[in-house]
């Protein structure tokens, strides 16, 4: 972003009427992109709203359209213009082409929004990623777009390389990066096989964009994460461990935020952190109560969860910010839906309830005789399972009761028939 003043932007959306069309912008999705924007640091000073019965592949909006929004954009003396559609590559370059102004469609904005968030050299790796892949096939219509070095949205990290930066060193740099997340990956999974063979279950805070997931991770553990009302307020995920009331260690691990459209750039980029999604114990899905577009936010989170997550993992809705809803709009109370508000602190005990319930569902009966040359097992099963009996035998240690999975892949060998 310039220093000295805002960016203004005009927001334009188009919805084909078409069934094969997937363009289904309104005032609601624009209401989103404005957000967007000025999380990125701009200011939208006017929208465009078209219906068509198809996109118009050069320009997607139509040359009569394209010269209205270019007689706007001079009018308001608009910096660029932001399309809540994904745009092709050609269709860039003829509008900037034609409207004389850098355009930008709503993938750009939220990579330019990443690359301002990411703080840990593992998050600034995985959108550098997604925005390399985002260029290189545009690169041929990005011309001035990309020689405002520094001059604004969408120019942050790789929008800044210069234009004569050539096909071949974005790819090798592609490569480099893809190499590097590669041996992130094989650490987080070496991370992830300590917490496995200590027992630990595992929970994942998930759901769309400021739907108030940090500020959850802190009411339940503490965790003092930089929490703030707006959109991917925290990128790099954060865990931290929780002791429920019987004693019971859960670590709860806060992730980044969905949204409608999430480029799938920033999916793939991002695929060794979110798959720790696949492997926690519990999902709870956490839902803005209060935004009146709650259910629609929900359904996009939802169809990412079900891409990321195990679909025998449990889940449980948690619908936030109750203090800021109508109560008589909340869903009922049920085995898989919890309203709480995170800020106030309002009905996190049934909350911690529902989730001990949902860990202790996945709890295995078991029943076996541990040799004495494994008595150090005896000591885990009280930390991580719930013991019924306990007798000393010749043979070895007789223990009933029930525990996770993870604990029981260890004991099973020593079950009694």
């Amino acid at each position: 972003m310039c220093i000295n003043r805002v960016e203004k932007a005009i927001l334009v959306g188009l919805s084909a009427s078409g069934r094969e069309f997937n363009l289904h912008s309104d005032e609601s999705t624009l209401d989103e992109l404005e957000a967007l924007v000025e999380t990125a640091g701009g200011q939208a000073v006017a929208r465009v709203l078209q219906n068509r019965n198809a996109p118009e592949p050069a320009t997607l909006i139509g040359e009569g359209k394209v010269r209205e929004i270019a007689a706007l954009a001079e009018d308001l003396q608009a910096d660029m213009i932001v399309f809540d559609n994904q745009l092709t590559p050609i269709q860039m370059r003829n509008l900037e082409e034609a409207i004389n102004r850098p355009i930008l469609d709503r993938t750009g904005v939220i990579l330019d929004i990443f690359a301002l968030r990411a703080k840990t050299a593992e998050g600034k790796l995985q959108v550098e990623l997604a925005q390399y892949k985002y260029l290189l096939p545009r690169l041929m219509g990005q011309g001035k777009n990309l020689s405002r070095l520094g001059g604004g949205i969408g120019t942050r990290g790789p929008g800044e390389t210069k234009l004569e930066t050539d096909r071949r060193h974005i790819r090798a740099r592609i490569e480099k990066l893809e190499e590097e997340l590669e041996r992130v990956r094989k650490v987080r999974h070496e991370q992830r096989r300590r917490r496995e063979k200590n027992g630990v279950p595992t929970v994942a805070l998930v759901g769309y964009t400021n739907a108030g997931k940090s500020t959850l991770l802190n009411a339940l553990t503490g965790a003092g994460v930089h929490a703030q009302n707006r959109l991917f307020d925290t990128l790099d995920p954060t865990t931290r461990l929780m002791t429920l009331d019987d004693g019971m260690d859960v670590l709860v691990t806060d992730t980044v935020g969905f949204i409608r459209d999430l480029p799938h750039q920033l999916v793939n980029a991002f695929r060794a952190t979110l798959e720790e999604l696949a492997y926690a114990d519990l999902v709870l899905h956490v839902i803005d109560a209060s935004h009146p577009d709650r259910e629609q936010q929900a359904i996009v989170a939802e169809q990412l969860i079900d891409e990321l997550c195990d679909k025998e993992t449990p889940r449980v809705r948690v619908f936030n910010k109750i203090d800021l809803s109508d109560y008589e709009s909340l869903p009922p109370e049920s085995d898989d839906v919890v309203c709480i508000s995170a800020a106030n602190g309002t009905n996190l005990d049934g909350l911690k309830r529902r989730l001990k319930e949902k860990l202790d569902e996945r709890k295995i009966v078991f029943s076996v005789c541990l040799p004495y040359g494994e008595a150090g097992l005896l000591s885990r099963i009280y930390e991580e399972g719930t013991v019924e009996s306990e007798a000393y035998t010749e043979a070895g240690i007789v223990v009933s009761g029930k525990c996770g999975p993870k604990l029981y892949g260890r004991i099973a060998p020593y079950a009694r028939e």
